[in-house]
């Protein structure tokens, strides 16, 4: 296993036994977001200025197409060996077969009623994709988040698209699925936590227990689709930079209530709100903050700290969990 960590201006690495993060050769552009193929060793980064990819979990990189445009999302398909995707500010949505080599827009995003609605807040005049789930047993199926406005859905690779429904996530940050239960998704968006258990055509949002609502992180038990743990601040300026935030963390079993974490957390709230990442294990998750590299042996009920940065990043980009050859 090896853990990738994406930064404002670097991507560093560590094996399960380093205590510190080094960094990957060959990235040369500002890195945006971190994907890895569920199949293999090869892992994905977004820039400022197109893709990378790395051949070997993570060590070293090299372009792999879309010079010139801001990737903001990637993921890599469960169902479609071999097939990526990638989101990108202004929206659209993009597929490749060949590792890089060659992309196909899809086309019709921005066709969707709700688009004219479509703005990132920062800076409305624009908006981007924030995450794409592609379905774990369906090909093409999938979902993508809008920042900010929408989570919206294709059935057949883009082709066709499907817009957001009454009740859903309005400013989706993250979906995790877990491969057991594949039309259950599982949400940290803006606008709380959201679940369905019928692909996202229903919605609902279980919020006792949680105390703040601006949720930016959500991994699932690999070994128990019940358990969900999710990263929260009490609004955004206090969720992503180093110095200045007030993330926690929060974990749900069996449709019960939340529960605040914090064995291996600050009782008073002072890191970003990390970034999470189921293992390979039961009941095995990761997670990533200015401090560190955290792992939970036990459905994120208690974390140790695992490896650490050699200087304190500002803001994290993206977090992966690798497997070397």
């Amino acid at each position: 296993m090896r853990i990738v960590v994406a930064t404002r201006d670097r991507v560093l690495l560590a094996d399960p036994d380093d205590r510190t993060l080094r960094p990957a050769s060959g990235v040369r552009a500002r890195p945006t977001c971190l994907a890895a193929d569920p199949a293999g060793v090869r892992a994905w980064c977004g820039t400022v200025d197109g893709v990378l990819r790395s051949e070997d979990a993570g060590a070293t990189w090299e372009p792999a197409g879309l010079d010139g445009e801001e990737v903001t999302a990637l993921a890599a398909s469960r169902s479609e060996p071999g097939v990526t995707w990638a989101g990108t500010e202004p929206s659209a949505v993009h597929r490749s077969e060949d590792g890089g080599a060659s992309w196909t827009r899809a086309e019709g995003l921005l066709d969707l009623p709700s688009s004219p609605s479509w703005s990132f807040p920062p800076r409305p005049e624009t908006h981007h994709v924030r995450w794409i789930a592609p379905h774990p047993a369906e090909p093409g199926r999938l979902w993508v988040a809008i920042e900010a406005g929408a989570l919206v859905t294709t059935p057949d690779g883009g082709r066709t698209w499907r817009d957001r429904v009454p009740g859903g996530p309005y400013d989706t940050h993250e979906i995790a699925i877990h491969p057991g239960r594949p039309d259950s998704l599982r949400i940290s968006a803006g606008d709380g936590y959201y679940e369905s258990d019928d692909g996202g055509r229903t919605w609902r949002s279980p919020e006792e227990g949680l105390d703040v609502g601006y949720l930016r992180s959500v991994a699932i038990d690999p070994g128990d689709p019940d358990v969900v743990v999710v990263s929260a601040a009490s609004h955004a300026h206090a969720a992503y930079a180093s110095g200045r935030s007030d993330g926690r963390l929060y974990r749900r079993a069996a449709g019960g209530p939340w529960e605040r974490v914090v064995a291996g957390w600050p009782e008073e709230p002072e890191t970003i709100a990390p970034l999470l990442a189921p293992g390979r294990e039961p009941g095995e998750l990761w997670a990533a903050d200015e401090r560190g590299v955290h792992r939970s042996a036990d459905g994120g009920r208690s974390w140790e700290r695992r490896a650490g940065f050699d200087g304190t990043p500002p803001w994290l980009r993206g977090f992966i969990v690798t497997e070397p050859a």
